[in-house]
């Protein structure tokens, strides 16, 4: 059944709630996800080009600039499509979102950009892809030319296919970034610690470090990166196992892989100055 537009716009009011629960505090709010069972709000979604109901396949199509609103997330796609179920206690229960098509997600301090996106509402569970996915918050902007996803009840976000964050001049870049949020007194969510795994890439405004696998605090600046590790400032190039590395002070300290009596590789060093060339090994 296609439900007809009024003027230009349509707007179907989901007036039966996706759970019975109380309303959804400030923190719970400012997500990205609809957080299924925590909130009376209902659903809204407006359209173009009309809305289908498919009652025997229990969907809801929402075609020509789409757009679904629940409290302060808005999720805007050129295609929606809302798959519900009867329930005894709510009577229609929404448990799944799909977008297509100029997908753009956004809540109070975050943003989501992609082609395609599938919110598991019951499992607080959104997942973007896209040739180019970007999620950008107030201080850092997380991209990724696979997929993006974001787990509400984890607090993180997982960027895979050369997935780059990046903080005003410092960028850290590795085939899959993790990044782990907490909840501010604003119930905004901040990015407190990366994890990058594979083809690990931070650059800073003086270095160039790489290797297998970093953890990057955000609050202290400090990354901290192991296998494989090189250091490269101009012509200077450092290896060695493991490695600190200041974003803030770009200070850096680098480690051997272990006593030398017991196997372990030195930190070795190349050094160049006014086309001097000189080889530095530390035990």
């Amino acid at each position: 059944m296609n439900l007809p537009g009024r003027g230009a716009f349509l707007a179907l009011i989901l007036g039966l709630f996706l759970g019975t629960g109380p309303s959804a505090n400030p923190a719970q709010a400012q997500s990205l996800n609809f957080a299924g069972g925590d909130s009376d709000d209902p659903i809204e979604i407006f359209a173009d080009n009309g809305i289908e109901w498919q009652q025997e396949n229990q969907i809801f199509l929402a075609r020509g600039n789409a757009r679904a609103v629940r409290g302060e997330v808005n999720v805007n796609a050129e295609v929606l499509r809302a798959y519900y179920r009867e329930t005894k206690e709510t009577g229609t229960d929404i448990w799944r979102l799909d977008a297509e098509g100029k997908v753009k997600i956004t809540s109070p301090g975050e943003t989501v950009y992609g082609d395609q996106g599938v919110y598991d509402i019951d499992n607080s569970i959104l997942v973007i892809k896209g040739n180019k996915v970007r999620f950008v918050t107030d201080d850092d902007e997380i991209t990724a030319n696979s997929q993006l996803e974001y787990w509400e009840k984890k607090l993180m976000a997982v960027a895979r296919g050369n997935a780059t964050a990046v903080r005003q001049e410092k960028r850290l870049r590795a085939d899959v970034l993790a990044a782990y949020f907490r909840r501010n007194k604003s119930g905004k969510n901040i990015i407190f610690r990366i994890e990058a795994f594979d083809n690990v890439v931070i650059v800073t405004g003086k270095d160039k470090v790489t290797s297998d696998r970093a953890v990057y605090n955000v609050e202290s600046g400090i990354a901290t990166l192991t296998g494989s590790v090189t250091i490269i400032r101009g012509s200077t190039r450092l290896d060695g196992c493991r490695a600190e590395v200041n974003l803030n002070t770009s200070i850096s300290k680098l480690f051997s892989c272990g006593p030398r009596e017991g196997g372990g590789k030195r930190v070795m060093g190349t050094l160049t100055s006014e086309g001097l060339r000189r080889d530095v090994k530390e035990n």
